[in-house]
């Protein structure tokens, strides 16, 4: 696997990633364009945007999230990880799951457990009430 501007560590994680899905770096066709957006000249002139295409599976990537070009090709390797759990283990993957706690997360909440939080939240002022100064209740 090439050097990537990353820690040993992440580099590492995701070589096992890649390695658990059965994707070799010989199986991977990189592209280098030129990105759009923010980032200045260096966007206009470098070609920093990494389109990664997995022959075997047919599915491509692209990332120009940063305006180093080795620091999207990592950041591209990792999205094509995200995106192949994605379709191998479906409901499994860890997007989906994300999704999933978010939505328990906003999830309204029951009528007993609403009456519970506001019991609490009466209680902690009367207990912050009887802290008050007496001289400047008046």
């Amino acid at each position: 696997m090439p050097h990537f501007p990353v820690s040993s560590d992440k580099m590492k994680a995701l070589e096992a990633r890649l390695l658990k899905l059965g994707v070799s770096e010989h199986d991977l066709e990189e592209h280098f364009v030129r990105a759009g957006g923010p980032g200045g000249q260096n966007v206009n002139k470098v070609s920093t945007c990494v389109v990664l295409i997995h022959r075997p599976s047919g599915l491509s990537v692209r990332c120009q999230e940063e305006r180093s070009q080795g620091l999207n090709r990592y950041l591209a390797r990792k999205r094509l990880a995200d995106k192949m759990e994605e379709t191998l283990l479906g409901a499994a993957s860890r997007r989906r799951q994300e999704i999933e706690k978010i939505r328990r997360q906003k999830r309204k909440r029951s009528k007993r457990a609403k009456e519970k939080m506001l019991e609490a939240k009466h209680h902690r002022a009367e207990v912050k009430a009887s802290r008050r100064d007496v001289a400047h209740e008046e």
